[in-house]
């Protein structure tokens, strides 16, 4: 189906709809909430210009306070209603059903589904989908899909805030010229856009500046520095009174360590669990490969997974992943 066909069908099934739920993938990050509540004020916008009566919720894990700022924000719901049906579930910024968690409940249950996503491991498996993986986040997918008529400045605060967590503020290779011009064009709604950079990617609360350097301080590095690793187990997320919620940012860190093909960080989820992120800095190295290897996915140069042993175990195993890339094995 030609883009000018996604774009006519997805309005369409909206405009048809009398109740719309939205979901996004479990661990809500910026593109996910940027995706989602962009969606919601899409369809509020739209519903209004054309008079039409809609009931639309969002269905998300919690998600970090330094996205409050999103309309709509406040009106995600947590939990699922097991009674609830809808007639079209949208889902933003998820690669497969697993990664809905809990309400992955509603796109089964839901008369019809469409999906809008950028990860290549997307197999398609909603009703209907556009599925861009050379874009920069889902925003920009969403956004070639929107409407002109029914843009708004809610809708490019949400926009706008996707775009910079997946491209890294414009400084990853997923950014091209039309990311660029999309970021204009969310500028020209006269949103913040300084604030949003620095607020909700760059700012960290005095505990998370000191897990930070916690996990600065015990940086490991490997495969004569082309790996760089840190990890911060549960007791001293507690000692620095943090949540998984403020991990946010500590990959990065790590990933501009000079020298590093490789960055991964882990912090601990539950007894022997660690939740893994992984950057690359080559176009050569795919880390969505890596985290494929243990039930995750991700990007080429952005990846995740969950890891079932000791630190230094899960070391052991992601070296040899990494290895079978580099060809060193």
């Amino acid at each position: 189906m030609q883009e000018a066909d996604k774009k006519e069908l997805f309005n369409r099934m909206i405009r048809e709809a009398e109740s719309i739920c939205i979901l996004g993938h479990v661990g809500p990050d910026g593109d996910c909430a940027g995706s989602t509540l962009g969606t919601l004020a899409y369809i509020g916008t739209m519903s209004e210009a054309l008079g039409m009566k809609k009931e639309v919720q969002v269905y998300l894990e919690e998600f970090s306070a330094k996205f409050s700022y999103l309309p709509g924000y406040d009106g995600v719901s947590h939990d699922p209603d097991t009674g609830k049906h809808y007639d079209l579930c949208i889902v933003c910024d998820c690669a497969d059903e697993a990664r809905l968690g809990k309400f992955s409940r509603y796109l089964l249950s839901a008369k019809t589904s469409f999906c809008a996503d950028h990860h290549a491991t997307n197999g398609g498996f909603a009703d209907a989908f556009e599925i861009r993986p050379h874009a920069s986040s889902t925003c920009e997918v969403l956004w070639d899909l929107f409407d002109e008529a029914y843009l708004s400045r809610d809708l490019a605060l949400c926009i706008y805030t996707g775009l910079v967590h997946d491209t890294g503020v414009f400084r990853y290779s997923c950014t091209s010229s039309h990311t660029m011009q999309i970021a204009g064009r969310c500028m020209d709604f006269d949103i913040p856009f300084g604030d949003i950079v620095d607020d909700s990617f760059f700012a960290m609360n005095y505990n998370q500046k000191l897990a930070l350097g916690r996990a600065l301080s015990e940086m490991q590095s490997y495969l004569g520095g082309r790996l760089i690793v840190s990890w911060i187990d549960a007791g001293t997320m507690k000692l620095y009174g943090v949540t998984n919620k403020d991990m946010d940012g500590i990959i990065d860190q790590l990933r501009t360590t000079r020298g590093a093909l490789c960055a991964a960080f882990m912090y601990q989820t539950q007894n022997r669990q660690y939740k893994v992120s992984l950057r690359s800095n080559s176009d050569h190295l795919d880390v969505s490969r890596i985290a494929q290897a243990f039930g995750g996915g991700g990007h080429i140069k952005a990846a995740g997974c969950f890891m079932s042993a000791s630190p230094s175990q899960n070391v052991e195993k992601l070296i040899a992943e990494l290895e079978k890339q580099l060809g060193t094995a």
